[in-house]
């Protein structure tokens, strides 16, 4: 009986690429999400203090700095991925409580508004698939991109 390896579905070089130009792209929807919140501050705070959000004041700033250094973290180094992709995750997955409750509104709102729950609910399966790459298959992206 012969026995072989398993053909990777994508060849090395190209495996690190993927890898990096995903995480680089979901990345980018934080950092300019953080620069977004900035740029529109007054506006952000009012939407977030009409969804409910207690001491909407102190989480704006929060919220900014998790998106932009957590986006960039993500997106471009090694060492802290796994905890930045994980809180941003969990940062995705709240605000669907506050800000896409489908579930109180009428239809056609009420489709729109799944519809952007499902998608953060989509985005926070990648930042834990990112997240559970570890700092062995960063250290070896790290090392290929040299």
């Amino acid at each position: 009986m012969m026995t072989s390896e398993p053909q990777q579905a994508v060849p090395g070089q190209l495996r690190i690429l993927t890898y990096a130009s995903g995480r680089t792209g979901l990345a980018s929807l934080f950092i300019l999400g953080g620069l977004s919140k900035v740029t529109s501050y007054p506006k952000t705070l009012v939407r977030m203090e009409s969804a409910g959000l207690a001491h909407a004041e102190l989480l704006l700033p929060a919220a900014i700095a998790l998106e932009v250094v957590g986006g960039l973290i993500v997106a471009f180094t090694m060492r802290g991925v796994c905890v930045a992709a994980g809180m941003l995750a969990v940062y995705t997955l709240a605000i669907n409580g506050f800000l896409h409750r489908f579930w109180e509104l009428e239809e056609p709102l009420r489709s729109l508004e799944l519809s952007l729950f499902f998608k953060n609910v989509s985005i926070a399966g990648a930042l834990l698939m990112v997240a559970s790459t570890g700092p062995s298959r960063t250290e070896k992206l790290k090392g290929a991109l040299r």
